[in-house]
C-alpha cells in the first residue's frame, strides 16, 4: 500500500545545541530511528520507527535526546480511542493478527494496590529483623499427612522430594529463543548465588547451563522441545506447562528466523524451522491423562524430582487446581493475566484470564476446604512488582512467587513491548549477536542478586512489623491484609476484611 495512516507513537526531541553528530544514537538503535543527513550536516530522526526503548537517550554522551509521547493524535472520542483506531489501521494494512509483548497493559484494577498490610503495636510487639532471627526459607513440594518420630528423635516418615528456597522468590519460565543466551546466563548464575531456582521455559536447557542443574526447573511443554532423560535428570524439578497467563488457551510460536544453530541444538529441531507449541498437549485431555504424565516423569527420574504443573489463571482455576493436586503434582504455578510474554496475540493478552490475586486466593481456599492443601505447594506469578506484592501473595495463600518481567527490568528492559520483533536494543529479547553482546551477564547477574536481596530485606522488615518471624506463619494468614476501595464480592473472593474492620 502506498499510504500508511499510522502516525508516530513517540517523538524524538534533539537539542542541536548539545548534539555533536557523534552518531552514537544511530549505531545503537536497531529500529533505525536515527540517521545522519550529510546535506544538512546533522543527525535526524524518523519518529515512526521509535519504540521508546530509551537506549539512545541513556547513551547520548551530551544528553541531547529526549523522547516524548507524540502530540499528534485523533479527535478525542470516549469509544473510538487512539489505540482502537491505530489497531484497525494496522490490521487493514497487514491483514494479520496483532502481536504484542510483555503483560496486559490495559487499565484494569491492580488488586495488590487495593490491599494494605497489618502491623503490630502494643499487644503483639514487632520484631527487629536486624537483631532477631527471621526465617525466609521455604520448601516446595508435597507434604505428608503426618510426621512420625522415632524414639531417638529421628524422622521416621519418608519425605517426598522438596525444593529448598532461601527466599520465597524464583525466576519464572523464559525460554532460550525468547530471551538471549546472556540473559539466561545471568538468571542461572543469580539463582545459584541466591539459593533459589530459575526456570528454563519450554525451549530446552543449553548445554552450558547444565552445571546450574540444582538451581534449575525444566519445563515439559506441548512441543516437548529439548526433552530427554538427561534433561529431566539434570534439573532440580520438572514443570509441565499447561498454560501461560499472557495467552491462556493458545500455544506458542518461535519464528524460524530466530532458530539459530545454537537454539536448534538446544530445542532439538532443525535450524531455521518454526518452533510451534500446540495449544493443548496431545496426550492430555483429562485429569487422568495429566496424572499419567506426572507419574511418567517421576518414574523417569526415579521419584527424586518434584513435578509441578503451570496453569493460567482462568475463571474455574480453583476446581482445575484441585484436580491437579489430586493428579499427583508436587506444586502448582498459577500465572495471572498480567504475566509477561515474548509474543502474544494482543486480543488474547488483553482480554483473557483473571488477576493472580483472585486466583491464588480462590485456589488456596478450595484446597483448604477439601483438606488437601498440604499435598501441593502454590506458586503465584503474573506481575509481581515488588516485595509488598510478594508479602500479599503469600498472605493470600502462595508458598512462593515467580518473577520474570521484574527480573528483565533489572537486566535493563525498558518495557517498549517489542520483544516479538527480535530487535531488543538491550540484548535481552533478541538473538542478534550484535545486540546480545550489549547485555553483560557478569553485570546482569549481580543486578539480579541485588534485586532479590533487597526484596528479601524488605520482606523481613514487613514480617517483623507484623510480629512474625517466619514466612511460613504468613502463608494463608489473610488476617494480615485489609482491602481498600473494593466491593464486598471482591473482599469475599480474596477472603479479607475491609480496612477498619
Amino acid at each position: 500500500m502506498s499510504l500508511s495512516y499510522l502516525t508516530p507513537e513517540f517523538k524524538v526531541l534533539r537539542d542541536y545545541d548539545k548534539c555533536i553528530n557523534c552518531k552514537v544514537c544511530m549505531r545503537q538503535c536497531s529500529f533505525e530511528v536515527h540517521s545522519y543527513d550529510e546535506d544538512l550536516d546533522k543527525m535526524v530522526s524518523n519518529d515512526i520507527n521509535c519504540v521508546n526503548c530509551q537506549r539512545c537517550v541513556l547513551l547520548c554522551p551530551t544528553q541531547a535526546l529526549t523522547i516524548i509521547k507524540h502530540p499528534q493524535t485523533f479527535k478525542e472520542h470516549a469509544n473510538w480511542t487512539y489505540d482502537a483506531i491505530r489497531d484497525i489501521y494496522r490490521q487493514a494494512e497487514t491483514g494479520g493478527v496483532l502481536l504484542s509483548s510483555m503483560g496486559n497493559d490495559r487499565p484494569y484494577p491492580v488488586y495488590w494496590d487495593k490491599m494494605v498490610i497489618n502491623a503490630s503495636q502494643v499487644t503483639n510487639p514487632s520484631i527487629d529483623p536486624l537483631r532477631e532471627p527471621m526465617e525466609l526459607r521455604v520448601y516446595l513440594g508435597r507434604k505428608p499427612d503426618r510426621i512420625e518420630i522415632e524414639e531417638n528423635l529421628n524422622v521416621k516418615t519418608k519425605m517426598p522430594p522438596q525444593l529448598k528456597l532461601e527466599t520465597p522468590i524464583m525466576f519464572s519460565a523464559m525460554s532460550y529463543g525468547s530471551i538471549s543466551y546472556n540473559a539466561h546466563a545471568a538468571l542461572a548464575r543469580a539463582a545459584e548465588e541466591l539459593g533459589i531456582l530459575y526456570n528454563t521455559g519450554e525451549g530446552g536447557l543449553h548445554k552450558d547451563f547444565r552445571k546450574y542443574g540444582k538451581n534449575t526447573i525444566v519445563q515439559v511443554a506441548s512441543g516437548r522441545f529439548g526433552v530427554d532423560r538427561e534433561y529431566l535428570n539434570t534439573a532440580a524439578a520438572i514443570e509441565i506447562k499447561i498454560g501461560q497467563g499472557a495467552k491462556p488457551g493458545i500455544g506458542g510460536h518461535l519464528p524460524g528466523e530466530k532458530v539459530s544453530e545454537d537454539i536448534s541444538a538446544t530445542r532439538m529441531i532443525p535450524p531455521g524451522s518454526d518452533a510451534i507449541s500446540p495449544a493443548p498437549h496431545h496426550d492430555i485431555y483429562s485429569i487422568e491423562d495429566l496424572a499419567q504424565l506426572i507419574y511418567s516423569l517421576k518414574e523417569a527420574t526415579d521419584y527424586q524430582k518434584p513435578v509441578g504443573v503451570k496453569i493460567a489463571a482462568v475463571n474455574n482455576v480453583a476446581a482445575i487446581a484441585s484436580g491437579i493436586a489430586r493428579a499427583g503434582a508436587d506444586y502448582i504455578a498459577i500465572d495471572g493475566f498480567r504475566g509477561g510474554t515474548g509474543a502474544a496475540p494482543k486480543r488474547i493478552r488483553d482480554n483473557v484470564g483473571i488477576p493472580i490475586e483472585f486466583a491464588i486466593a480462590a485456589v488456596d481456599a478450595r484446597l483448604r476446604s477439601e483438606g488437601i492443601r498440604h499435598t501441593v505447594s502454590l506458586v503465584a506469578a503474573g506481575s509481581i512488582r515488588n516485595s509488598a506484592d510478594i508479602v500479599k501473595a503469600i498472605a493470600l495463600g502462595a508458598d512462593a512467587v515467580y518473577i520474570a518481567t521484574a527480573a528483565l527490568i533489572a537486566l535493563g528492559c525498558h518495557m517498549c513491548q517489542k520483544c516479538h520483533t527480535g530487535k531488543c536494543n538491550w540484548g535481552i529479547a533478541t538473538q542478534d549477536p550484535n545486540l546480545v553482546k550489549r547485555l553483560n551477564p557478569e553485570i546482569g547477574y549481580k543486578r539480579l542478586v541485588n534485586l532479590v536481596q533487597a526484596w528479601s530485606h524488605e520482606i523481613k522488615e514487613m514480617l517483623g512489623g507484623m510480629g512474625i518471624n517466619d514466612i511460613e506463619s504468613l502463608k494463608g494468614n489473610r488476617l494480615m491484609l485489609r482491602g481498600i476501595g473494593m466491593t464486598q464480592k471482591e473482599l469475599d473472593i480474596l477472603g479479607i476484611l475491609a480496612a477498619g474492620e
